[in-house]
């Protein structure tokens, strides 16, 4: 009687086993990627790092730049010049713009994802394509059509005109796309508040700024890309949280309501403490990209007026391509990232990730 052994199918039989098999398997699957990134991201950006410590103008072969050291990295943030008072106005402009697009577009998602949740509600399919519509829609297309929108003769004035008028009131047409006052100054300035009546100690200077400049708050041009911003945001992130809200198990607002629990209850303590991962990756995202943002500030305003919406990409930009300083523009880029990964580590701290990821 003939006996017969199994192999294990991890032991080679003359060839390469099934372990070997998986390994050769999945990096033959994964180094297309991993040469993409390699070629598209890893190598730019060591490019980059090097080039920022260089006078590479971008118009001449990199082996003709000469290192400079740190001296790009002291004209953006320590010697008084134009060039470090430029940087920490668009600092200024850029988290005035965080500030307030990143909460904005949150909350309304999440708002929106509910709504468009709801099973009553007629033509929910409907809802979920308009509000997503304008996420997929062009950026240039979507500023350039603000721009007629927030004319000082465009439709918004007209309709804020109209309704002023119905209650028989009376409105000036606000110039929104060319207004450097700042929303806050122009607030304080119903109490009286002015440049004029401000204390002196309110007029020193702090980093090419005075203080009473720092607490301006974006100004009204400023305010009116952060409407854009966030009405071309809130559709993607809606998506978002609506996904997660489906993968809520219904009996957890089934048992709620049996204990009594009211509609805002059950949203307060279950619907938001489920959603905590996916908030965190919303955040997460949006904070990365209003740091970044560039392109509705170069179809809108350019930067101006006065810089009041220069950006941190904006100024990466400008040194870059229109000043031809191509090793600024790179050292400008490398500090964007450290303050894009200091925001986000702050905001794991904040909210707890830290510890629920470790």
């Amino acid at each position: 009687m003939a006996v017969t052994t199994a192999t294990p199918a991890n032991v080679k039989t003359g060839g390469i086993g099934k372990t070997g098999q998986e390994w050769l398997a999945g990096y033959t699957f994964v180094t297309p990627a991993l040469l993409v990134v390699l070629v598209f991201v890893f190598i730019p950006m060591v490019f980059a790092f090097y080039i920022s410590f260089t006078d590479w103008t971008g118009l001449q072969p990199p082996s003709e730049a000469k290192s400079v050291g740190l001296e790009n990295y002291q004209k953006l943030l320590l010697d008084d010049t134009t060039t470090r008072d430029d940087f920490f106005l668009s600092i200024k402009n850029t988290v005035y713009y965080v500030i307030g697009v990143v909460p904005t577009q949150t909350i309304l998602a999440l708002l929106l994802a509910v709504i468009v949740n709801q099973k009553f509600l007629r033509g929910r399919g409907f809802f979920r394509t308009a509000f997503y519509f304008p996420s997929i829609t062009s950026s240039i297309v979507i500023g350039l059509i603000f721009l007629w929108l927030f004319n000082r003769n465009g439709l918004i004035n007209l309709l804020i005109g109209w309704v002023a008028q119905t209650f028989g009131g009376s409105y000036k047409p606000v110039t929104w796309l060319n207004d450097l006052n700042g929303v806050f100054h122009n607030f304080l300035g119903l109490f009286g508040l002015n440049i004029r009546t401000i204390p002196d100690w309110m007029k020193t200077k702090v980093l090419g700024q005075t203080l009473w400049q720092w607490i301006s708050g974006p100004s009204v041009t400023m305010l009116s890309i952060m409407i854009l911003a966030t009405w071309t945001t809130i559709g993607t992130m809606m998506l978002i949280y609506l996904a997660a809200l489906q993968d809520i198990p219904g009996q957890l607002y089934e048992a709620a309501s049996v204990d009594g629990a009211t509609r805002w209850q059950q949203f307060r303590h279950i619907t938001v403490p489920l959603l905590k991962p996916t908030t965190y990756f919303i955040v997460t995202i949006g904070l990365i990209g209003t740091f970044q943002v560039f392109d509705q500030i170069y179809v809108i305003s350019t930067g101006g007026p006065a810089g009041t919406t220069s950006t941190i990409a904006w100024v990466v930009y400008r040194n870059a391509f229109r000043d031809s300083q191509a090793g600024l523009g790179a050292a400008t880029a490398f500090v964007l990232f450290v303050i894009i990964l200091a925001f986000n580590l702050l905001q794991r701290r904040l909210t707890g990730q830290d510890k629920d990821l470790s």
